[in-house]
């Protein structure tokens, strides 16, 4: 009788160290139910060859292709000391040259014949402005002459092409499911019987075999249909189960005093919120006024107005008697909140001081490089709750941070905190404070269904009034540098109308006196470093921009020459900053109408449109310069292209999501890493995630503890590993 691997068995046993090591370090494959999980991700016909036309965009990558041999020839170099064997293969729309050097050209010369079918794998490179594989390795895709039988098997057969590495390519990985394929038969299906039926769905052991070794094409799509199911379900369902026990918490209702210091706030705004701001502040008043913690996510274009509706939400928390704190990812921006909302609030901010309103409170900031008489005052003012709002970075989190009655945690760019740090200073609170969760990257609605499912969600999609559109060009440095010329040109002509301008950089420039090694191995290099901070300063001041005044700012420099900076750009001293990414969020300078980025090209799609949105902020038009040295033809140019084609941040968010795919969305993992989503792409399968979570919170309210489901309560177990699910309890 036949090995049939358990489920949970170390390859090691099935495969021999060797192999399960190579699967281990290179793809994260350790166990039988791993291996069956790691699926094809496209399949070849015998009839029909993989398009060599699309290598022109794996560059640097590794490739398997199914395609036949034209011709080959083995060519003498070195007087005749040297031999290289060149191949030519084709698909019939596309060619590519294969080479094999020294000792290893005799068997391919051998095996490799014109007329031979196979598949090939390794790594795209370019010679001679030509692409090619250099030793690639190789399948012959031949069955024995004489075995007509498997021969005619082997021609109807389509072939799975799977996730491969150097060490281990796709026909390798091909076999090793084969040894472990037998245990298919032994997993536990987690869809409830009624459901699978009713969406007419196969069972899991037989979409695992269609997957692996199809028939049909149809057989292909039965079973993705089932494992995308899978996938999206089984999250469901944890997320439901984090939803209702946030439900099952107590929390202190807090619902603003009438004529109060909420409405003396509103009584002297000098403008009319917007209706996007007046309807999502009615969901969180509504939620603040529960006995369970609210959990919400606030999301906005940039400039869309979150802070006054963050704002506006701590007030009526104070107003209670509770306090509220936020927090933020870095000194700038904590600076930046807490100036702005003392502006905002005028003397309603200095509750308790000479001048300070009756119905006042005071706003205080605490951060990290802040001296000790200010910190000690803050963090007194905090415990005994004489300050009802304190803004902070992660200086706030530390034990020594005590309140009065925290009610209200305000997360800004929630994407830049881990989840240890913000249920920290959730723990804070006599009884678990609501939480408002703030982005300023649009997220598309099943993102957000997805990674934010255990919160509810708001989104600001109005800008206010008298905002002004920001135009956006790409500017081909390398291409056309008289473009780059005009570029500061137009930034000088801002500045002499009165406004001011930002040139962001992708890297500080003092990293070599830090890691000269890194210096080095740059240089070695065939891409130049970044563009740096400090040199384009110099750059500017001694050529285009020279006679204006030019500042740095980034984040290494000391906590007080931030502020300083920042205070005199605030001012209109400075006219124009030098800055890295720290500008990204939250910085209010509406006389800012141009901004430069350099090197553009090395930015993702949504940080491009967070930058730009610190332009515009003003009456005056904003006008966003990308800057780059990619050529027009690659795909860092159509993503500049495309960020410059639109202002829609859910559009661009589409876009960068489809580029970078989805990363781990339960864990805090980012693009690039192994996804626990291999089979469901979530821009793709908007309508499976949507039923998939109505499915959940039917099944989570009828059987929360999933006791009539083991096959689900097993599958959620396999997916909340430990770190899994302690990120989804802190939640």
């Amino acid at each position: 009788m036949e090995h049939v691997p358990a489920l949970d068995e170390d390859l090691k046993k099935t495969l021999g160290p060797a192999t399960a090591k190579v699967l281990a370090e290179q793809l994260g494959l350790h166990t039988a139910l791993d291996l069956l999980h790691h699926y094809p991700r496209k399949y070849a016909e015998r009839g029909e060859l993989t398009a060599l036309t699309e290598l022109a965009d794996q560059l640097d990558e590794h490739v398997t292709v199914v395609a036949q041999v034209a011709d080959a020839r083995i060519l003498t170099f070195n007087g005749g000391r040297g031999k290289r064997l060149e191949v030519t293969i084709t698909d019939g729309n596309g060619r590519l040259q294969l080479v094999f050097f020294g000792a290893g050209v005799h068997k391919p010369h051998k095996e490799l014949l014109p007329g031979t079918r196979a598949m090939f794998a390794g790594k795209v490179g370019m010679f001679n402005r030509k692409l090619q594989l250099s030793h690639p390795a190789y399948e012959p895709l031949g069955a024995d002459a004489s075995d007509q039988d498997a021969a005619t098997a082997f021609a109807g057969r389509l072939i799975p092409i799977y996730p491969a590495c150097a060490k281990m390519e796709s026909w390798k990985i091909a076999k090793c499911v084969d040894a472990v394929l037998p245990s298919a038969r032994e997993t536990v299906d987690p869809l409830p019987p009624a459901l699978r039926e009713g969406r007419g769905l196969v069972p899991l052991t037989e979409a695992l075999l269609k997957i692996h070794r199809p028939a049909t094409k149809a057989d292909v799509e039965d079973a993705r249909q089932r494992l995308k199911w899978d996938e999206a379900f089984v999250l469901q369902i944890a997320l439901a189960r984090r939803r209702r026990a946030d439900s099952q918490l107590p929390a202190v209702p807090r619902r603003p005093a009438p004529g109060g210091l909420l409405d003396a706030f509103d009584a002297k705004l000098p403008f009319t919120l917007t209706e996007g701001q007046q309807t999502v502040s009615k969901e969180i008043f509504d939620d603040l006024a529960t006995e369970h913690p609210m959990h919400r996510l606030l999301q906005g274009e940039v400039g869309s107005g979150k802070t006054m509706v963050a704002l506006r939400a701590m007030l009526a928390v104070v107003d209670c008697g509770g306090q509220a704190a936020m927090l933020a990812p870095t000194e700038v921006l904590a600076q930046q909140h807490h100036r702005s909302i003392t502006e905002m609030m005028g003397e309603l901010a200095e509750g308790g001081m000479l001048g300070g309103s009756d119905q006042g409170t005071k706003a205080v900031l605490l951060t990290g490089s802040m001296g000790m008489p200010a910190r000690r005052k803050a963090l007194l003012d905090l415990v005994t709750g004489e300050a009802g709002i304190v803004i902070g970075t992660h200086a706030l989190i530390e034990d020594k941070v005590q309140f009065h009655d925290l009610g209200l945690v305000v997360v800004d760019e929630q994407h830049r905190f881990g989840v240890e740090q913000r249920d920290a200073l959730r723990s804070k609170g006599k009884q678990p404070p609501h939480l408002l969760v703030m982005t300023a990257t649009p997220i598309p609605r099943t993102v957000a269904m997805t990674v934010f499912g255990d919160l509810e969600t708001s989104v600001l999609d109005q800008l206010p009034a008298g905002r002004s559109p920001i135009a956006t060009h790409v500017v081909p440095a390398k291409d056309k540098p008289h473009f780059l010329a005009r570029a500061w040109e137009r930034v000088r002509e801002e500045v002499e109308k009165g406004h001011q301008a930002y040139v962001v950089c992708p890297r500080i420039g003092d990293e070599e006196a830090a890691d000269p090694k890194k210096k080095s191995a740059e240089a070695d290099g065939d891409k130049r470093p970044p563009l740096a901070v400090l040199d384009i300063a110099d750059e500017l001041r001694a050529g285009p921009l020279a006679g204006l005044s030019v500042e740095v700012l980034h984040g290494r420099m000391d906590p007080a020459d931030k502020d300083d900076v920042m205070r005199r750009f605030a001012a209109g001293e400075v006219k124009v900053l030098v800055a890295t990414t720290v500008i990204e969020v939250g910085v209010n300078v509406p006389n800012s109408t141009v901004m430069v980025i350099m090197d553009a090209d090395r930015f993702g799609v949504s940080q491009l449109h967070q930058l730009r949105g610190r332009v515009g902020r003003g009456s005056a038009p904003g006008l966003c310069l990308l800057v780059s040295e990619m050529h027009e033809a690659s795909p860092a140019r159509a993503r500049l292209a495309a960020v410059a084609a639109t202002l829609d941040g859910f559009e661009l968010s589409r876009i960068d999501l489809e580029q970078r795919r989805e990363g781990d969305v339960l864990g805090q993992a980012q693009s690039g890493v192994r996804s626990s989503l291999r089979m469901l792409a979530v821009i793709d399968d908007e309508e499976v995630i949507a039923q998939a979570r109505e499915e959940a919170t039917r099944v989570v309210a009828d059987d929360p503890e999933l006791e009539r489901l083991p096959g689900l309560k097993l599958a959620l177990e396999a997916l909340l590993d430990t770190e899994r699910e302690q990120y989804l309890e802190k939640g």
